[in-house]
């Protein structure tokens, strides 16, 4: 009893003594963030302050030991949590606990037109970045597709800027719900694969503003992402991972970002631009830029050593190191010294349903003559699945967004598994395309190695489809090179592998043809009037032979709609009529290549009505089981002020027999102005889903900053007093109703 009350009374006093103890500024989460960075700051030396300005690994760099600052770990994405890899190599650490969810790539996404399947998407796989203990998650990607070839279209989010700038919020802020910062990238116009290091981009200052920063403002002003990555492109000869323009005058001044800028790797090349022109946190830059291999790699990074020497030698002062610093303090704060930070999940059955759900909810009915979908189940007998990507695995390739998945559920195995037990799935190859199964290290275990014919695989292919009651032809592209991949555009519109011949002879031998497009990106379609129905499927992820299947049976009503155009030929997309795609050599021998945007502000779908071109699939478009009715919109003003807003209703209804849901798009149009203007411009947009018969009135707001262009003389937006019209459509080509009004 004697014993127990000295213990108790000594835990008394130790706890008096260790309560009556300061605690330092920058560990008190009661003290307000900055004034903790401020105390952290002074505390640290000179080298601890450059240490963490670089990489000390492939996906890591260093916090502060001495401090108890945690290192910084960046993972891959945005399509889910890459695996490990080794400390100083980029071969695969071999670890049997790093597999994860892949989730549909983010045009599937964006083809949802719904944000809150983006939170979903942000949160699920934060939560996965979150319990591999990840600080930095790199991604989402918002770059403008601006030409079908790029090899990396498949991580971004369309053609439209509005679009992109709705859909990414959502995104960065399921991410960061878990205590991990989202690295929106690449940052900026970054829009092709080919010459990627070495391009510089000419643009007019009106298609910058216009087309290609406004997802990334949307990023940072609504989305408050914690990091920024920079491009390997140049703009105005400086690289976008050290950019004077776009960093520190556009990024950090004019739009306030108070994050950390996050070289893509490899892409620092100069020691005294990266400390001037707005880089933070240096990656990937092997040692020095030229060489690599060295023992000290790291210590030679453009902001390592370099940028050490050149403090003592008193070249450069510490205002910049200090600012940078800052920032990568903000971001340890907002992460890994957390104190509420959750623990996250993986793999969990709820990860794989949003997998499921977002990919449903992506897949777009492209066409669908004679209803040939959804597949009749009480009167198949045999379906004939055709096409190597039934069963090749998509979540493998594509280069930093390769992953390796706990399963992966392919097109085959989802169709089978939902039709098998009522009819009779067999599978001929049709193609071979790429057989190989390991990109990036990652192994997928398949061996698609088929040695037989083109017109033998032909062969076999319709003699399978004659006997079957439905073909479904899976194919497209793949993450293969010069495809959808990192590191290298496609080199044509058209489909690899021979697959129009394939397409041409199934449709002879099967009026019943399905084709599903597996791509991010558009492909020609020279077939199409010969086929009844056309899938564009995506890159689906883990889930993807579910969600298909899910369509295919009619047990998931598509919805999905395109985030970009569909162009009948290459030659009815500005940036090939009118640019110089992929830009011209320099003849000073610097390597730089020089790529003009010729077409301005006109991509996409603008571009395809300035011209009055008619796309093989219009942005926007997308069909559905069911069948809408638009009412007549109207507006509660015919007269708009410049501090007032326009309310613009118009009733939908559904009047087919399924329930479905439909994706309401506003454009405006300015109907005379100063400068040139699109035809058209997204500037809302509502899904709704609606039963069979329900009306539903759907309402848009329109403020004068949805009037507004960037006049570029005077180097801000601008509104004209005029006539405007604001157009209901359910795709760029499908107008609905036409509502004028002026604004004074």
């Amino acid at each position: 009893m004697k014993s127990m009350i000295i213990s108790g009374m000594l835990a008394l006093l130790l706890g008096s003594a260790v309560q009556a103890q300061t605690i330092p500024v920058y560990l008190d989460n009661t003290k307000p963030v900055e004034e903790r960075i401020e105390d952290a700051l002074n505390r640290m030396t000179l080298e601890e302050k450059v240490a963490m300005t670089h990489a000390q690994s492939k996906f890591c760099s260093p916090g502060v030991a001495r401090l108890g600052i945690p290192e910084f770990w960046m993972t891959d994405g945005p399509h889910g949590i890459r695996p490990e890899v080794l400390w100083d190599e980029w071969e695969q650490a071999g670890w049997s606990n790093d597999s994860c969810v892949a989730f549909p790539a983010l045009t599937c996404l964006a083809a949802t037109w719904n944000p809150e399947m983006s939170m979903l998407y942000g949160k699920s796989i934060g939560e996965e970045a979150r319990y591999r203990n990840k600080s930095v998650l790199l991604g989402p990607g918002v770059n403008i597709y601006r030409t079908p070839l790029n090899g990396r279209n498949f991580e971004y989010m369309g053609e439209d800027p509005y679009l992109a700038g709705q859909m990414v919020v959502p995104y960065i802020q399921g991410v960061q719900q878990n205590g991990v910062a989202a690295c929106v990238k690449h940052y900026a116009l970054n829009n092709q694969e080919v010459n990627r290091h070495t391009t510089n981009v000419i643009v007019d200052d009106r298609a910058l503003y216009e087309i290609y920063l406004p997802a990334f403002k949307a990023a940072v002003r609504q989305g408050k992402a914690w990091a920024i990555m920079g491009s390997y492109n140049l703009y105005k000869g400086q690289h976008g991972c050290h950019n004077q323009y776009l960093l520190n005058d556009i990024l950090k001044g004019e739009w306030g970002f108070d994050g950390v800028v996050v070289s893509d790797w490899g892409g620092t090349h100069d020691t005294e631009e990266a400390i001037h022109n707005g880089l933070d946190m240096e990656f990937g830059s092997w040692t020095n830029g030229l060489s690599n291999g060295a023992s000290n790699a790291y210590d030679n990074y453009y902001l390592a050593h370099p940028y050490l020497t050149l403090i003592k030698e008193g070249k450069v002062g510490t205002k910049e190191l200090d600012d940078k610093v800052r920032r990568i303090l903000r971001l340890a704060y907002r992460t890994t010294m957390d104190r509420e930070r959750p623990w996250g999940a993986l793999c969990s059955e709820a990860h794989f349903a949003a997998a499921r759900h977002i990919g449903e909810e992506g897949i777009v009915l492209l066409q669908n003559n004679n209803n040939v979908l959804p597949i009749d189940l009480d009167k198949v007998k045999k379906i004939a699945v055709i096409g190597e990507n039934a069963v090749k695995m998509m979540t493998v390739g594509g280069g930093s967004s390769s992953l390796k998945v706990k399963h992966e559920f392919s097109p085959l195995d989802g169709i089978r598994t939902r039709f098998g037990n009522r009819a009779e799935v067999v599978y001929a190859r049709g193609y071979v395309g790429d057989p190989t199964g390991e990109y990036n290290g990652v192994k997928s275990g398949q061996d698609l190695k088929d040695d037989r014919s083109p017109e033998e695989l032909i062969a076999e292919a319709v003699e399978v489809a004659k006997e079957a009651d439905y073909v479904i032809f899976v194919g497209g592209l793949n993450k293969s090179a010069h495809q959808d991949c990192e590191d290298a555009d496609r080199k044509e519109l058209g489909l690899p592998y021979g697959q129009d011949e394939v397409i041409k002879a199934l449709a002879q031998a099967n009026k019943n043809l399905v084709v599903v497009n597996i791509s991010g990106n558009a492909v020609s379609m020279p077939w199409i009037k010969d086929v009844p129905a056309v899938l564009q499927a995506w890159y689906l992820g883990s889930e993807a032979g579910s969600a298909i299947a899910a369509i295919l049976a009619g047990d998931v009503n598509p919805s999905g709609k395109l985030p970009f155009t569909f162009p009948a030929a290459l030659e009815d997309v500005g940036a090939h009529k009118l640019g110089d795609y992929p830009g011209v050599l320099r003849a000073d021998g610097s390597n730089i290549v020089d790529e003009k945007y010729n077409e301005g502000i006109f991509v996409g779908y603008r571009w395809a009505d300035k011209q009055k071109t008619k796309p093989l699939f219009p942005f926007g478009h997308g069909l559905s089981y069911t069948t809408f009715k638009y009412g007549k919109a109207v507006a509660d003003k015919k007269v708009m002020g410049a501090d007032e807003t326009l309310t613009i209703t118009v009733p939908v209804t559904n009047t087919g027999s399924r329930e479905g849901s439909e994706v309401v798009q506003l454009y405006i149009s300015d109907l005379k102005s100063s400068l040139p203007r699109p035809v058209k411009e997204l500037k809302g947009f509502s899904k709704v889903r609606l039963a069979p018969g329900e009306t539903k009135e759907i309402t848009f707001t329109v403020n004068e900053d949805a009037l507004k262009f960037f006049d570029d003389t005077r180097h801000q937006w601008v509104s004209e007093a005029g006539k405007f019209e604001a157009v209901i459509a359910s795709s760029a080509t499908d107008v609905k109703s036409r509502v004028p009004f002026e604004l004074k």
